[in-house]
């Protein structure tokens, strides 16, 4: 399975190698596959569409026999064969062999939660090794699908994310050089959540266990004197928005150096999301 779709990006079929839990909200699921060969990315918050079984099912079903008619195809599939198709970040891509790390955030998961679960949290919690997917991911290492791209005048980085950019946020700072300043703000649902960051950079993070409000926290911090600052700000929409009108209204930060990505949107399950068009 290795039709080309619109390069720099591809499909990669992918096998579960093993799982590993990070913390009571928190998987890391390991793949591994022939394809990988040809996976490229200078990592960051590398975004990657992966596709699992419908319910039931055993095999993603996607139709990329029809390469760049995939999707029209992929939406008119009957929704008991449809493979789920969800956003995801790339946690991190090792060679010698070739795998990939997606974390995933299992909503809805256990005896205690407050909604029901999702499909992709549902499939993730009872993931086992051999289980198969589908992911369309970077054939190509700098791609448009990586977003976070500080200036080289950057003298300081600012990180703001929820659970869902968890995986992305701690991607970056594990990238960054020594030499950058960083204050990150990172938010997970309990304190067991809370991970270790291996990073070189001058970096305070602040993690925050869900009650904690993360646009008074940032509004309140003392940042260290900068020239040329840049934010990357990402997790649920209406968030992102508030943050970004506290960075550039209050802060004065140039709005040109705020990058802002809404992942998910309050009320809405992706399917939803994707039919209003954000």
């Amino acid at each position: 399975m290795t039709t080309a779709v619109a390069a720099p990006f591809r499909f990669f079929s992918l096998q579960v190698v093993r799982t590993r839990r990070l913390g009571p909200s928190l998987v890391r699921v390991t793949f591994a596959g022939a394809d990988l060969a040809h996976f490229h990315s200078h990592g960051r918050d590398q975004s990657l569409s992966l596709f699992i079984p419908a319910e039931g099912r055993t095999e993603p079903v996607v139709p990329i026999e029809l390469g760049e008619g995939w999707w029209q195809g992929w939406r008119e599939l009957p929704d008991d064969v449809r493979a789920v198709m969800r956003s995801y970040t790339l946690r991190a891509l090792r060679r010698d062999p070739d795998e990939i790390d997606i974390d995933f955030v299992l909503h809805g998961v256990g005896p205690d939660a407050a909604a029901p679960a999702g499909p992709a949290s549902r499939w993730a919690s009872r993931a086992a090794a051999g289980d198969r997917v589908i992911l369309l991911g970077p054939a190509a290492a700098d791609n448009r699908a990586i977003r976070f791209r500080p200036p080289e005048d950057t003298d300081l980085v600012l990180i703001w994310g929820d659970e869902t950019a968890v995986p992305a946020a701690t991607a970056v700072l594990e990238s960054l050089p020594a030499a950058t300043r960083v204050r990150a703000w990172l938010e997970v649902p309990c304190a067991g959540d809370v991970q270790d960051v291996a990073t070189g950079a001058d970096t305070e993070i602040t993690w925050l266990v869900a009650g904690r409000d993360a646009t008074e926290e940032i509004r309140a911090a003392r940042l260290p004197a900068h020239a040329s600052p840049y934010a990357w700000i990402a997790g649920e929409s209406g968030r992102v928005k508030e943050l970004r009108r506290h960075l550039v209204g209050e802060r004065g930060f140039d709005r040109r150096q705020v990058t802002f990505v809404g992942y998910w949107r309050q009320g809405l399950t992706e399917e939803q999301l994707r039919a209003a068009g954000g």
